[in-house]
């Protein structure tokens, strides 16, 4: 198979159910480590589905998210977060750098500890609302999935838990891949939205992230208002919605197999830390990949690309290779190692790591341990996804115990 820019395959690929990547992700894989594609938004870029590409684009400070032209830029989609270039291209490694600089102390491993009996008391209170639900079977995604890393994220960045609804609303606009008027309009009320609340901070500032942003602007007066509420917004967008993804699919890889489920409703806290590395592995959730673009000409897998170009690494396809991980498509809950790149890797990994993994090793030996005999309501295969989202989740996961 041959890829030219005449027979460039346009992203998203079709996938046979959720659990399940695309099988042209592999059969790309085979063709060579960077595959040229067309974009949602109709736009040329190289696609990356191997681990060491992967690996190494995510390591590699010639790729960033800025361009040095953005009028011209190739566009993933007209998603308003992750749709096409971001900050300053002069600026972008120093605004990076403050970024970690800001937000480190936030997302440490000891303030996650920190945080965990706060985190148990979130995940007993949705449990609770599942166990008192007046209908069987309950939506886990709207009873669970969706309200706790919204809890969780309002109370670190000090925002009212009464305001998860509306930011929910604004998320699922801002990531909506063609609607660019409406995402951008839909960032616009966001940002207001966090500049509100930085305002308030300055007033009466909390234990809180915004209220650290808030102080921070003191020692730095190029760090702006706009530069605080755009940044609060993302920490907001990113926080649910990417821990609310994997809650869902790793309910569903769980329930999908009854023999899996037992196995671990026998001992969920003896097995959660591997399973919840293999739940990061495995789960689905780019149909496209994360935005870069080449800031200089760069070989990659004997690969030459330009200056400017877009290049989509799948995080999902990289996870799935067969060169690192053995029966990449099989579920395997004590897989050791398990160096997956659900995170990232470099200076951009994920800031926020520590917080999902702390969510997710907690919800799922509580959820097994209040309800032993959790199963799906239906088949797996008819779970369906979202579409036309930059972030991909489980549209509904119907339940019963």
């Amino acid at each position: 198979m041959t890829i030219t820019p005449d027979s460039a395959p346009q992203l998203p690929f079709d996938r046979p159910n959720a659990l399940d990547i695309a099988p042209l992700y592999a059969v790309l894989r085979r063709e060579a480590p960077l595959t040229r594609v067309v974009t949602p938004a109709g736009d040329p870029a190289w696609l990356v589905t191997s681990y060491a590409e992967a690996r190494q684009i995510f390591g590699d400070a010639r790729f960033g998210r800025s361009h040095p032209e953005p009028a011209v830029a190739s566009r993933v989609s007209q998603s308003a977060l992750a749709g096409g270039p971001e900050v300053n291209h002069e600026s972008e490694r120093r605004e990076h750098e403050r970024m970690r600089r800001l937000l480190t102390p936030a997302f440490s491993a000891p303030r996650m500890r920190r945080l965990t009996e706060r985190i148990q008391e979130l995940v007993g209170a949705c449990l609770d609302d599942m166990q008192a639900a007046p209908e069987s079977p309950v939506d886990l995604h709207d009873l669970l999935a969706f309200p706790l890393p919204a809890l969780v994220i309002c109370d670190l960045l000090g925002v009212p838990h009464a305001d998860r609804v509306y930011f929910r609303g604004l998320s699922e606009r801002i990531g909506a891949m063609y609607d660019g008027a409406d995402a951008r309009a839909a960032l616009g009320e966001f940002t207001a939205y966090t500049h509100r609340l930085a305002i308030a901070k300055r007033e009466s500032p909390g234990p809180d992230v915004i209220s650290d942003l808030v102080a921070a602007q003191r020692d730095d007066p190029t760090f702006t208002d706009r530069d605080l509420a755009l940044l609060a917004a993302a920490l907001l967008f990113a926080g649910h919605e990417t821990t609310a993804a994997r809650i869902d699919f790793g309910v569903l890889w769980l329930l999908a197999d009854p023999h899996r489920r037992d196995r671990f409703a026998e001992d969920p806290e003896g097995q959660v830390n591997t399973t919840v590395e293999e739940i990061l592995r495995a789960s689905a959730t780019s149909g496209t990949g994360v935005l870069r673009y080449a800031h200089e000409e760069v070989e990659i897998g004997g690969v030459r690309v330009p200056r400017g170009d877009l290049v989509l690494v799948n995080n999902d396809a990289a996870n799935r290779d067969a060169a690192v991980f053995p029966d990449p498509d099989e579920f395997r809950p004590d897989r050791r190692p398990n160096v997956h790149l659900a995170f990232g890797h470099g200076m951009h990994a994920c800031i926020g790591a520590n917080l999902a993994r702390t969510e997710l090793r907690l919800v799922f030996p509580a959820l097994f341990r209040r309800f032993p005999g959790l199963r799906l309501a239906g088949d797996p295969g008819e779970i369906t996804l979202r579409s036309g989202q930059a972030t991909g989740r489980i549209e509904r996961l119907p339940v019963r115990w």
